[in-house]
């Protein structure tokens, strides 16, 4: 008969997951620089792939103790006659297992290689960055809760047994039962020995006086030193607690002065944005909104491949964002962010109407506002918004004009506060 095992670890036929997950924590910052470099050479809509990663053999080195000879020992090494003190020594050539041309001499190492999967990879890529004052500020449909002190309880697990308070209970118990029966017995006692004195012992009373105090004594000794009654335990209980509830507005021109590679740069740069927050926030609201000279709230799907365009009036998503704060996210329960990408160009007359939108109506109330133009050149809607930056902290400006620059002004934009670029 065939012997079968069914293997039902955690782990399955993978022995090697805790070393993999030991070693990714102990080479972590390099191998954190190895996967910018390797989203720096690879398109946006392949961001979520494994990627082979190759660390220097000389980054993963350790320290070896071995046995030193010890002692005190007299040595004699050979000079040479072809070098003094002072002479440059030119780097041999070919060899040390490294170089483009075949070497019939040397040594070396090769780069250790390993390959990183798509969960890994995923959250190095996103580890350092973070929604920019992120605060918890409502205690929504589904709150978190926190286990809290609630003073003590007669029932629980053993591992919450209070045994200072359980034991301070008991005496006091004990003190008070017992006290009258202890006072009269040193009544009896006395009374006891004042006979004892008088007679031999025999008496009729003192043998009544040694009934007395042997009951007396039989029943202090039935309380009990530790009861049922007097077990406390840590009692907790849940408490609600505000959570972190947040929104995005993602904002794009689609006008006619947006042509297809402007548009694929702002699609790429909100794509990676679309990513970032699907990945890091399980609760968090994204609304779509495109705009030529007209606005609309559009699905996830039609934001990323509708063909519509049209003139240029930026104020209209603004406007329509007012609108949709006000009638569904109120700045005091929810963390408001807005993402707007443009290339800049806008009807003369209404770029004024959007600094000042932002200034009276949508700055006030958003924890954060990033603005990507998506063009080199400086057009009026970036005159304008460059007026707000002295004003506003949680403001932000940047542009985007080669597809290899949108991931390094991503990060810029928000990265977590206190980490370097």
């Amino acid at each position: 008969m065939a012997l079968q095992i069914i293997d039902r670890r955690l782990a399955g036929k993978n022995k090697s997951v805790g070393n993999r997950e030991r070693f990714v924590r102990r080479f972590k910052e390099q191998i954190a620089d190895s996967v910018r470099r390797a989203v720096s050479q690879r398109g946006i809509r392949d961001i979520e792939q494994a990627e082979n990663i190759t660390i220097p053999k000389k980054d993963i080195g350790e320290p070896v103790f071995h046995h030193g000879q010890g002692g005190i020992r007299d040595m004699v090494h050979p000079g040479n006659a072809e070098h003094v003190r002072g002479d440059r020594i030119e780097r041999p050539k070919g060899g040390s297992g490294r170089g483009s041309q075949a070497s019939d001499g040397g040594e070396g190492e090769d780069d250790f290689t390993f390959t990183l999967t798509k969960e890994e990879f995923m959250q190095l890529f996103f580890e350092d960055l973070a929604l920019p004052h992120l605060l918890r500020t409502h205690i929504g449909e589904n709150p978190l809760w926190k286990s809290r002190r609630a003073g003590y309880s007669q029932d629980g697990i053993p591992n919450n047994l209070a045994v200072l308070r359980t034991m301070r209970g008991a005496l006091g118990r004990r003190i008070a039962l017992g006290k009258s029966a202890h006072r009269e017995l040193l009544v009896l006692q006395a009374e006891l020995d004042a006979l004892l004195a008088q007679d031999d012992g025999t008496s009729e009373a003192v043998a009544a006086l040694q009934r007395r105090i042997d009951a007396l004594q039989v029943r202090i000794g039935r309380i009990p030193y530790l009861d049922p009654i007097d077990l406390r335990f840590r009692a907790r209980i849940q408490v609600p607690v505000p959570n972190s509830q947040a929104v995005m507005f993602c904002l794009m021109d689609v006008s006619g002065s947006m042509d297809e590679a402007r548009k694929d740069l702002a699609k790429r740069f909100f794509i990676l944005l679309y990513l970032f927050l699907t990945r890091h926030y399980e609760k968090i609201d994204i609304v779509f909104i495109r705009h030529h000279t007209q606005a609309a709230e559009v699905s996830e799907e039609q934001f990323f491949h509708s063909t519509e365009s049209g003139g240029t009036v930026v104020s209209s998503a603004l406007v329509l964002l007012d609108q949709i704060i006000r009638a569904r996210y109120p700045s005091g329960d929810w963390n408001i962010y807005v993402a707007q990408a443009s290339d800049g160009d806008n009807f003369t007359n209404d770029s004024g109407n959007c600094r000042n939108l932002l200034v009276d109506r949508i700055l006030p109330l958003v924890r954060y506002f990033a603005y990507v133009q998506v063009a080199e050149e400086e057009q009026n809607l970036w005159d304008e918004y460059s007026q707000l930056l002295p004003v506003f902290s949680h403001f932000a400006m940047r542009k985007v004009s080669q597809p290899s620059e949108i991931y390094p002004v991503f990060r810029d934009l928000f990265k977590k506060e206190g980490v370097p670029l």
